[in-house]
C-alpha cells in the first residue's frame, strides 16, 4: 500500500488503494507536481504495518511525472494460511535427476499442471526460462516450484528443484540436492541409461537421496522399456519393479508420480525450534530488486524485517521480502523449516551471493552448514574488442552479462598485439561455450575472442606452488632450468556412452588426446559400452566433445568430473612474425605436440597475412628453439624493365642495388597485423 502526499490530483486521490510492482513506472497527466514522501505496507497476516525505506526519484516526461514505487508486498493470505496449517511432516522435497533430452523439463510441466500450479496447455519448458536454456534444451540456473498437492484429503507441500544437469555447474547441482530429501531417476525408454544419467545418479546417491526410477517416452515405437529397467537394476540397483512407466509428452501414468514422492521420499527434519540457518542454493539479478536469492531453510523460521548474516562474507542484511516461487515469485509472511523459497535481502551485486552460504540471525549465530566452497574457473579465454570500438563501452556489457553469473571471473589484461582487453574464466567448456554463445551474438565482430586455455600449476624448488591462468605468466625454459621442480596439467574423469560399433574409433580419439583407459562396461540389452578415460582438460575443451559426436554420427554422450592435476612435460609456443612475438596467440601445451601444431599454426596465419615491399617471416617458437618457418616473398618492383639491350654487370648492379633495400626496408620496417587476421586465425573450423 503506498501512501501519497504533497500532490493536489484529484485522479491520485485512489493511489492509497493501489499496489505496485517492484519500483514500477506510474503516469500522471498533470500540470502540477507532486512527490511521494513515505511508503507503507500492511501485512495482512496479522504482524502489523511495515515501513519500507528507499529514495523517491521524480522523472518529467511528456505525460507529466513519472515516480518510483516500491516492492509488492501484497500476501495472498488464502494461500499463506493454507500453507500454515501443513505440518512439516508434509513437506517433499525433491528434484529430477536426467539425461539431456530425456524429458525433465517436459516432465515438469506435467507436474505442475497436474497440481493445478499452471494451466492446462501453458507454454512449454516452464521452468527454463533462460533463451540459453530453451535453444540448447539445458538447464543453467536452478529453478524451484512449490506445489500443492492433495491426497487422501489432506494437504502436502511439494518443492520441485528443477537443476543444471551438467558437471560444469557441479556445484550449484549439489547444493540444490542437498536441499531435497529424493529425486525422481528420469531414464529415456528409447536410449537407456546415459553418461550424464550416470554422474548425476552417484552424485545424488552420495548425498543420500531416495531414488525413484522413472521410465520415460513409453510412447515412442522404438522404446526398448526392458533394456531401460535392467540397466536400472544392474547399474544402478534399484527395484526395476518399482519403476514408474511414463509418457511426459502424452501426460500417461504421469498422475502415479505424485502418490510416490509422497509416500517414498521422507520429510525434512522439524527443526522449527533451532535457531535459523538458510542454504543459499542460487540467485540471480533483478534490474529493480537487486540479487533475488534462493534459499532452503533448513532450521528456524525467517521472516520479513528479519536482520541476518552471511556466514562466509560476514555481512548483514535485512530481509526485504521473501517467498515461494508459486509458479511466479508469491510473498509471503515467513518462510519456515522444510521450505524452499526466495528471498530479497538488498545485495547490490552477484559477488555478494555465495552458493552454499549459510544465511543466519544476526547475534544469534551458529555453526555454518558444511560443504560451501569457492567457485573455481577451469576454462580461460582472452577478449578484446576489435579495432575502432570503444573499450569501455564493451566494458559496460560485458560486466553486465556478468551479473547474472557470479561463478564467472573477470579480470583486465593487455595484449602487445591487441591492446586492452580481458581474461575471462569458466567453470568448464559448456559454461565457457554458452557465454561466448552470448558475446557472439550480442557483439558479433566487435570482439576478438582467443583460444580456450586451462590453469597450469607450477610447483617451485623452494616449495610455493603457482597456478598459471595466462600464457604469458609462464616460466621461459630458462627459468624452468635452474627454478621449477615439476610442471603439472589438469586432469578430467570423462565418462562416455555410445553404441558398440564405434568403439574403436572413439578409443583410437581418447589415445591421440593422450587419455588413460580407466573403466569400460558394456550395458546389456543395448548394444551400448560406458567407457571412461582420464584426458587432460587441455584437449577436452579442444572440440573433444565435437570430435567425440562426429566419430559416432552423434550417438555419443560425454560427462566428466575433474581428477585433480598430473605432472607433464608442458611447453610454452609462441608465434613470432619478424622476429616480434604476438602474444595473444601464445599457448601452452604438451611438448608432443609442440611441432605439429607450429607447423598447422605457421601455414595458417601465413593465409591472413599481406605481403609486404620486404620479406616477412612467421615462426613458431619453443623459447629460442624455432620448431616450424613459413616466410611471404617480398612484393618486387621490376628494375629491369627500362633496361634493353644494356651489359649483364648493369643488370646485376640494379638487382643488388634493390636486394640491398629490401634489407634495409627489413630491419627498420614494421608489420602490422590487421584484426581481421586474428579473427580469422581463432575463427573454428579448421584445427590450430
Amino acid at each position: 500500500m503506498i501512501s501519497w502526499s504533497h500532490t493536489r490530483i484529484p485522479s491520485l486521490a485512489c493511489a492509497g488503494r493501489l499496489t505496485w510492482k517492484a519500483r514500477g513506472y506510474i503516469y500522471a497527466n498533470c500540470e502540477t507536481w507532486y512527490a511521494i514522501r513515505k511508503s507503507r505496507v500492511l501485512d495482512k497476516s496479522g504482524v502489523g504495518p511495515q515501513r519500507i525505506q528507499f529514495r523517491p526519484q521524480l522523472v518529467y516526461g511528456r505525460e507529466g511525472v513519472r515516480g518510483y514505487a516500491t516492492i509488492n508486498n501484497d500476501i495472498d493470505t488464502g494461500l499463506a494460511e493454507r500453507i500454515d496449517r501443513i505440518p512439516v511432516s508434509r513437506y517433499r522435497n525433491f528434484s529430477i535427476v536426467a539425461h539431456v533430452d530425456h524429458g525433465k523439463s517436459t516432465l515438469s510441466d506435467r507436474l505442475l499442471e497436474l497440481t493445478g500450479t499452471i494451466p492446462k496447455g501453458s507454454v512449454g519448458q516452464f521452468l527454463d526460462r533462460l533463451d540459453v536454456e530453451r535453444e540448447r534444451g539445458i538447464t543453467v540456473k536452478a529453478q524451484t516450484c512449490t506445489m500443492l498437492y492433495e491426497q487422501n484429503g489432506e494437504d502436502y507441500l511439494l518443492h520441485l528443484v528443477d537443476t543444471p544437469g551438467h558437471v560444469d555447474f557441479r556445484a550449484e547441482v549439489s547444493r540444490s540436492y542437498a536441499s531435497c530429501g529424493g529425486a525422481l531417476l528420469l531414464v529415456d525408454a528409447s536410449q537407456g541409461v546415459q553418461a550424464q544419467t550416470v554422474a548425476n545418479f552417484f552424485l545424488a546417491y552420495s548425498l543420500g537421496l531416495e531414488l525413484i526410477p522413472v521410465i520415460n517416452k513409453i510412447d515412442l515405437d522404438h522404446a526398448n522399456i526392458p533394456r531401460a529397467l535392467e540397466q536400472i537394476e544392474t547399474m544402478f540397483e534399484l527395484d526395476s519393479d518399482r519403476a514408474i512407466r511414463v509418457s511426459a509428452k502424452r501426460g500417461t501414468n504421469v498422475e502415479t508420480i505424485l502418490p510416490a514422492v509422497v509416500e517414498r521420499i521422507p520429510a525434512p527434519a522439524n527443526n522449527i525450534e533451532k535457531s535459523l540457518r538458510c542454504l543459499l542454493v542460487d540467485s540471480w539479478f533483478d534490474t529493480y530488486l537487486g540479487v533475488i536469492l534462493l534459499i532452503n531453510v533448513v532450521d528456524g523460521v525467517l521472516k520479513r524485517g528479519d536482520k541476518v548474516i552471511s556466514a562466509h562474507s560476514r555481512k548483514r542484511y535485512e530481509v526485504k521480502d521473501l517467498g515461494i516461487l508459486h509458479p511466479d515469485r508469491k510473498p509471503m509472511p515467513h518462510l519456515k523449516t522444510g521450505q524452499v523459497g526466495y528471498a530479497v535481502l538488498g545485495m547490490k551485486t552477484i559477488s555478494e551471493a555465495l552458493v552454499g552460504d549459510t544465511i543466519m540471525h544476526f547475534g544469534n549465530e551458529v555453526e555454518a552448514l558444511p560443504g560451501f566452497e569457492e567457485p573455481q574457473a577451469m576454462v580461460f579465454v582472452g577478449a578484446f574488442p576489435a579495432e575502432g570500438i570503444e573499450f569501455q563501452t564493451i566494458d559496460e556489457r560485458i560486466n553486465q552479462l556478468v551479473l547474472n553469473d557470479r561463478s564467472v571471473s573477470i579480470q583486465r589484461e593487455n595484449s602487445n598485439a591487441l591492446g586492452q582487453g580481458w581474461r575471462i574464466g569458466f567453470l568448464g567448456t559448456l559454461h565457457a561455450s554458452v557465454f561466448q554463445d552470448r558475446l557472439q551474438q550480442e557483439y558479433g565482430a566487435s570482439l576478438i575472442i582467443t583460444s580456450p586455455t586451462v590453469p597450469y600449476k607450477v610447483v617451485w624448488r623452494d616449495g610455493q606452488e603457482t597456478i598459471i591462468r595466462n600464457p604469458d605468466d609462464f616460466p621461459d625454459p630458462a627459468i624452468q632450468k635452474t627454478k621449477v621442480k615439476d610442471l603439472l596439467e589438469p586432469m578430467v574423469k570423462a565418462i562416455m556412452s555410445f553404441p558398440q560399433e564405434y568403439l574403436g574409433d572413439v578409443i583410437e580419439l581418447c589415445e591421440n588426446n593422450r587419455g588413460t583407459q580407466v573403466d569400460m562396461i558394456f550395458l546389456s540389452q543395448g548394444n551400448q559400452v560406458l567407457l571412461q578415460y582420464l584426458v587432460p582438460t587441455s584437449h577436452l575443451v579442444d572440440d573433444f566433445f565435437g570430435k567425440l559426436k562426429g566419430l559416432t554420427k552423434g550417438y555419443a554422450t560425454l560427462d566428466y568430473e575433474d581428477a585433480g592435476y598430473q605432472s607433464a612435460q608442458l611447453v610454452k609456443m609462441q608465434l613470432l612474425v619478424n622476429g616480434n612475438s604476438v602474444d595473444a596467440l601464445a599457448q601452452v601445451m604438451h611438448r608432443t605436440l609442440a611441432e605439429r601444431r607450429g607447423r598447422e599454426w605457421v601455414k595458417r596465419f601465413k593465409k591472413f597475412l599481406r605481403a609486404q615491399l620486404f620479406e616477412t617471416v612467421i615462426q613458431a617458437a619453443i623459447g629460442s628453439k624455432i620448431v616450424a618457418r613459413e616466410t611471404i616473398a617480398a612484393r618486387r618492383k621490376d628494375v629491369l624493365a627500362k633496361l634493353h639491350a644494356s651489359d649483364i654487370t648493369r643488370r646485376q648492379k640494379l638487382l643488388r642495388n634493390q636486394k640491398e633495400g629490401k634489407k634495409n626496408l627489413r630491419m627498420i620496417g614494421k608489420v602490422t597485423i590487421p584484426q581481421e587476421a586474428y579473427q580469422g586465425f581463432l575463427a573454428k573450423g579448421e584445427p590450430n
